[in-house]
């Protein structure tokens, strides 16, 4: 067969062909009497062979080895082929994130791309005080994306830098909350933290909803993040879990404070002291746990939780009895 036949039959070019000859990749079996380049099947299946391992991102050099060296063993170079890919890959999509964010930024000019562009860089620096500074100036000089500023926050370790990522987040606009609600689900227990953190910092109604969503999760510290702001913010939602934290002695002291916020009106006051009350009745609550849910009583007002520490006043417990009088006490002098 001759090259224009296989190059039509093959798909590659004539040209290619006469440059994997230059190599030592194909050698034409034979001649014509003109001279002309004749191709055997063999030749031919060989060409399909080139074509394949080329479409694997070997390189021609490497094709030449694979085919000819019979001691040649492919794994180590699929191995290497799987590596090189993964780091292509991963090369790509940062920088298809990176123009993504750019073009999030509307920038009027190349002034404003590059302006983004070296903000973006100094988010990702390895000096904290450039990160700060970065985090600080990216709400009043150029606006980066927020979803730049969501994965440096959930990212950042050094605890000045994540109170500036904070703050510019807050400061950030929409799409900030759903972002952040996303670390909530990560395999990482930091990273959950972090988001929720920052949940907790950023105002509006889509930020309180995601927090009211966190009281569900199963990372008891997100919940506690989430209860502990919505009740700073008067969100009935979070007493439940205030409550669990008292029992569990996590942030007690500021559950209860929290709880005393949201105790505001007598109706509300009512119902903690009641669910407040039904947890100290429980069977299943310890001693240690009463003694905190006493204590939790004397900050809400009302006379439900007047009378729930007057009865406690004579409780078995001898711990919670001396409590609760001496709390009853503190009331009456007020």
């Amino acid at each position: 067969m001759l090259i224009g036949e296989v190059a039509r039959r093959s798909g590659v070019s004539a040209r290619m062909l006469r440059h994997y000859e230059s190599l030592g990749l194909v050698r034409p079996s034979g001649r014509t009497g003109s001279g002309y380049r004749e191709y055997s099947g063999d030749d031919i299946r060989r060409i399909f062979h080139i074509e394949s391992l080329r479409s694997l991102g070997l390189s021609l050099r490497e094709i030449g080895r694979a085919l000819d060296d019979p001691g040649f063993t492919p794994s180590a170079l699929v191995g290497d082929l799987i590596r090189q890919t993964r780091e292509r890959i991963a090369a790509e999509t940062e920088l298809l994130t990176r123009l993504r964010r750019i073009d999030a930024a509307a920038p009027a000019g190349w002034e404003n791309v590059l302006q983004v562009v070296a903000l973006l860089q100094a988010l990702g620096s390895k000096s904290a005080d450039v990160r700060q500074r970065a985090a600080l100036s990216s709400v009043d000089e150029v606006p980066v994306p927020v979803e730049a500023l969501v994965e440096a926050a959930l990212s950042e370790t050094e605890p000045n830098v994540a109170g500036a990522l904070r703050w510019a987040l807050a400061r950030s606009g929409d799409g900030g909350p759903e972002l952040l609600a996303e670390g909530l689900g990560s395999p990482v227990a930091a990273v959950r933290k972090r988001a929720v953190q920052s949940l907790a910092e950023m105002p509006g109604d889509e930020a309180a909803a995601q927090l009211r969503d966190a009281l569900a999760n199963p990372d008891v510290v997100v919940r506690g993040y989430a209860a502990l702001t919505l009740g700073a913010r008067g969100l009935a939602e979070a007493v439940p879990t205030l409550i669990d934290m008292i029992v569990e002695g996590r942030n007690d002291t500021d559950a209860a404070d929290a709880l005393s916020v949201l105790a505001s009106d007598t109706a509300a006051a009512d119902q903690i002291a009641t669910r407040l009350v039904d947890r100290l009745a429980h069977d299943t609550t310890e001693a240690p746990a009463r003694g905190r849910l006493t204590q939790a009583l004397a900050a809400v007002p009302g006379a439900t939780a007047s009378r729930a520490l007057a009865e406690l006043s004579h409780d078995e417990d001898r711990a919670v009895s001396l409590t609760a009088a001496y709390l009853l006490q503190l009331r009456d002098a007020q």
